[in-house]
């Protein structure tokens, strides 16, 4: 069987992104079961309420992440919403712990993807935005589709 390459999107969490500022990007590998990964290649997947923890070990979980059973799956599928350990070297869970006792810091999944055949989240570190600034998000992205619109309104008539 050939290796797959380049990445497949699997799940986003859009939401993260609306409700919090990211300050830097990883990537980490998941530690999966075989009707896991299953369920993934069928694309179902849910990052809403899934956020990341480090425990006293140092090992970094995902926790809330919902990949549904596998429809085939039989007496050994896997609990949905189960705790998946997540794969970083240690000297980068080691600043990311630093990082988070910070005030107002927190570790978000961003997405979920196949990457060359395995599956890898991108998880952020990220300080939560206050209302103003969610609002002032909003119309600066309202304000560009309303330029954009402008401006390809403006060639029509041009030509």
């Amino acid at each position: 069987m050939a290796k797959e390459q380049g990445t497949q999107l699997i799940a986003q969490n859009r939401k993260a992104r609306h409700n919090y500022s990211i300050e830097d990007h990883y990537e980490a590998g998941l530690v999966l079961t075989g009707t896991e990964v299953k369920s993934l290649r069928e694309g179902r997947a849910s990052l809403v309420e899934s956020f990341v923890s480090i425990d006293r070990k140092g090992e970094m979980w995902l926790e809330g992440a919902n990949i549904p059973e596998y429809l085939n799956g039989t007496w050994n599928n896997h609990a949905p919403k189960r705790k998946r350990k997540l794969l970083l070297h240690s000297a980068q869970i080691a600043k990311l712990e630093r990082q988070i006792e910070a005030k107002g810091y927190t570790i978000v999944p961003l997405s979920l993807y196949f990457k060359n055949g395995r599956v890898k989240v991108e998880i952020a570190l990220a300080r939560g935005k206050k209302e103003y600034d969610k609002r002032q998000a909003l119309r600066e992205a309202e304000d560009k589709r309303e330029a954009l619109r402008a401006m390809r309104y403006e060639n029509k008539l041009v030509r």
